[in-house]
C-alpha cells in the first residue's frame, strides 16, 4: 500500500552543535542483546587504535566490559547533558540496532557528528548514506570495521548534519500531523 510516513518528533533542546571533532567514537545505548554493542565492541577490539566510548548501563554492562580492549571505555549511565557533550565532540556516532526509527543517530546528527549505522530499518530512513554517516551493510562486526574504513575516507560537514536532523523536530512534526489532521470544533 502506498502510505505517508509522519516520523515521531524528536526534542534537540540539550543537543550540543560541535563542528570540531575529536579521535574517538561513540555510542549510547541500553546496553542489552537487541542494541547490539557486542558487534560494536567487537568491532573496536580488532582495531586498538581506535577509540571507542560506550555511553549506557544495562544487563549486559559487565560482560561487555569483560571481553573489550583498552581502547574502549565504559562511562555507565550519565547525564544526558554529559552524554551530548561527547556526542558532540566524537568522530562519528556508532549505531548497530535495527530499530523501527532510533533517536539517538538522529541527536548525533543535530550535535553535527556523523553516524556509522546498521543499513536496516529506520536508520535506512535517517541517515543519509554518504552526507551524514554510512551504512554497514551486515549486522556483523566485519561489515562494521568495513563502514568505518569507508567512513575515514570520508568527509562529512558538522553543519549539514545537523541541519539534516533539524527535518525531524518537533515543530515539523507539529506541521506534518496537522497537515494530515482535520481538526474540527468538539461540542
Amino acid at each position: 500500500r502506498q502510505s505517508d510516513v509522519v516520523y515521531p518528533p524528536v526534542e534537540f533542546d540539550e543537543c550540543i552543535f560541535e563542528d570540531r571533532k575529536e579521535e574517538y567514537y561513540v555510542t549510547l545505548s541500553r546496553l542489552v542483546h537487541y542494541k547490539r554493542v557486542d558487534l560494536i565492541v567487537e568491532a573496536f577490539n580488532q582495531m586498538p587504535s581506535k577509540k571507542l566510548i560506550v555511553i549506557g548501563d544495562g544487563v549486559s554492562s559487565v560482560a561487555l566490559q569483560k571481553i573489550a580492549k583498552d581502547n574502549i571505555t565504559f562511562t555507565g549511565y550519565i547525564p544526558r547533558s554529559e552524554a551530548m557533550q561527547y556526542i558532540s565532540k566524537a568522530k562519528a556516532f556508532v549505531f548497530m540496532a535495527k530499530e523501527d526509527f532510533g533517536i539517538a543517530p538522529l541527536e548525533a546528527s543535530a550535535c553535527g557528528t556523523p553516524v556509522i549505522a546498521y543499513g536496516q530499518g529506520g536508520a535506512r530512513e535517517t541517515v543519509i548514506d554518504g552526507v551524514t554517516g554510512v551504512f554497514a551493510e551486515e549486522q556483523t562486526s566485519a561489515s562494521l570495521m568495513e563502514a568505518i574504513g569507508f567512513f575515514e575516507q570520508q568527509k562529512f560537514e558538522a553543519k549539514r548534519c545537523a541541519e539534516h536532523a533539524l527535518t525531524f523536530s518537533v515543530e515539523n512534526f507539529k506541521k506534518k500531523i496537522l497537515s494530515y489532521v482535520e481538526i474540527k470544533d468538539i461540542k
